[in-house]
């Protein structure tokens, strides 16, 4: 039970919903431990391999009954302090949580929108099941959550995902009936969090879940303009009042005939193993009046958009702003960071028509069949990852990103070292030492944990200059 009482008007709202006897189980639920849960990323593990086998032991992990991938595990293992947890191995969710991805069920290949996407649980599991195919647009139009989505997009290794800091008005007007698949996880007064968060408890009143419906009444206005006819939009909250959830369902079906409410889903803390969830699976018909296709029409260059540099102590942070690199210079970079993912990967393909250079960082644009991402397209949105970032060019020299290592497999890296988990060198590595290798290493090298990339060293003389960003290393022994 929370140490702040809940509300007497919060308590009087759940009599009403489900009946006094059934309201004070639900009650009582606040008084039990509260679950953990993590997602394995199948982007690198997959169910029948040995790691799956070694994080259930390591772990002691336990099925999550409504998430394949999802799993349960005890507060005292702490896999957020692992070493697979920095490569990007799982993500820590709430198990509720995972309900709604696989209620929308995305597919490779198709064009997806997270739509209110930090910190990047659904972001990451939409991605999953893509499979690195199609593309998958994550937006969160807070700042700083934006650089925490970024992280962990990055961390998971994901390759086709664009990242955006955008408001759902900016993002309407740029992509008008353009998505296969929304996801809006919309912000809400989050009585599901009151267990493990008195915040969320201080902060709740009537006022503020109004207050919550009308936003997210206006967030759905622009998620409905984007969602291409025959596709479907998961709507969730982590909150239980009817307001938020089937009355803003019955508000919409009421404003856009042509939606259709497919399903509807709640995880109650009460009568399943999760904090709870609401969920509804809605379409939009095939054909309505006013469809237009989606296309660019949007005159301009990548000049007024910002990508985001180097690692800092601000959660990588750091933005390169200034003009777009142009005509030769472009040339330049592109040819040099081809040639060395040429000398320095094997069977990692990179489309040049999709590498996009600015200033000296080379990214990757992730592609859709039909939303294809232009510099056109793009100008004016805040964008902290445009795809995948390869690296920089200097002088005619090229540097890996971080975000490359962790998106490689064992097989694409021609140079590479690979450390137990359990070992004093990966521990070393995380606090970014210089590490003593085989002195035939030469040149940039992939460090690996038990097989999967955690980050890019550089070898020379029997030692590796450690290249772990410095904005993500670990202080202490």
């Amino acid at each position: 039970m929370p140490s702040v009482p809940l509300p007497t008007a919060y308590r009087d709202q759940m009599i009403q919903m489900l009946g006094a006897t059934e309201a004070e189980t639900f009650l009582s639920s606040y008084s039990a431990e509260r679950l953990y849960g993590l997602r394995v990323n199948t982007l690198k593990v997959t169910n029948d391999s040995p790691m799956m086998r070694a994080l259930h032991q390591i772990f002691g992990l336990k099925p999550v009954s409504w998430c394949p991938d999802g799993f349960y595990y005890p507060e005292d293992k702490r896999p957020g302090k692992h070493p697979y947890h920095a490569a990007g191995l799982y993500y820590i969710q709430e198990p509720s949580a995972m309900s709604a991805v696989e209620l929308l069920d995305p597919k490779p290949g198709e064009t997806v929108l997270d739509l209110a996407a930090a910190p990047g649980g659904k972001s990451t599991q939409i991605a999953a099941k893509m499979q690195g195919e199609g593309l998958l647009v994550s937006n969160e139009i807070h700042p700083a959550r934006a650089k925490i989505l970024a992280e962990n997009i990055e961390r998971m290794g994901v390759q086709n995902a664009l990242v955006t800091n955008a408001s759902p008005d900016q993002l309407s007007a740029r992509f008008p009936l353009a998505f296969d698949r929304i996801m809006l996880d919309a912000p809400c007064s989050g009585e599901g969090m009151f267990r493990k968060d008195e915040r969320a408890v201080e902060e709740w009143s009537p006022e503020a879940v109004e207050l919550c419906a009308a936003r997210q009444r206006d967030i759905l206005h622009d998620a409905v303009k984007m969602l291409k006819p025959g596709g479907t939009m998961a709507y969730s909250t982590c909150t239980f009042n009817r307001s938020e959830n089937e009355e803003n369902m019955r508000w919409l079906l009421a404003q856009y005939p042509f939606m259709e409410l497919l399903e509807e889903k709640r995880i109650w803390p009460h009568q399943q193993a999760g904090e709870g969830h609401y969920v509804a699976l809605l379409r939009r018909a095939d054909t309505d009046p006013g469809d237009q296709p989606f296309s660019d029409n949007s005159p301009g260059n990548l000049n007024s958009t910002s990508f985001p540099g180097k690692s800092s102590k601000s959660s990588r942070s750091a933005r390169v702003k200034g003009t777009a690199v142009k005509g030769n210079e472009e040339m330049q970079a592109v040819q040099t960071c081809l040639s060395w993912l040429k000398e320095q990967t094997t069977g990692f393909r990179v489309d040049e028509d999709r590498l996009v250079a600015f200033g000296e960082a080379l990214y990757l644009l992730p592609r859709g069949k039909e939303l294809q991402l232009t510099p056109d397209l793009l100008k004016g949105l805040k964008i902290p990852r445009a795809g995948l970032r390869l690296g920089v060019s200097r002088k005619g020299r090229f540097e890996p990103d971080h975000a490359l290592a962790l998106a490689l497999s064992r097989e694409q890296a021609v140079s590479s070292v690979d450390f137990a988990a359990d070992s004093a060198e990966i521990a070393a590595y995380l606090r970014g030492e210089v590490l003593a290798v085989e002195p035939s290493l030469q040149g940039w090298t992939l460090v690996m944990i038990d097989g999967f990339p955690i980050g890019f060293g550089k070898c020379s003389g029997g030692q590796l200059k450690n290249h772990y960003p410095k904005g993500l290393r670990q202080t202490g022994k």
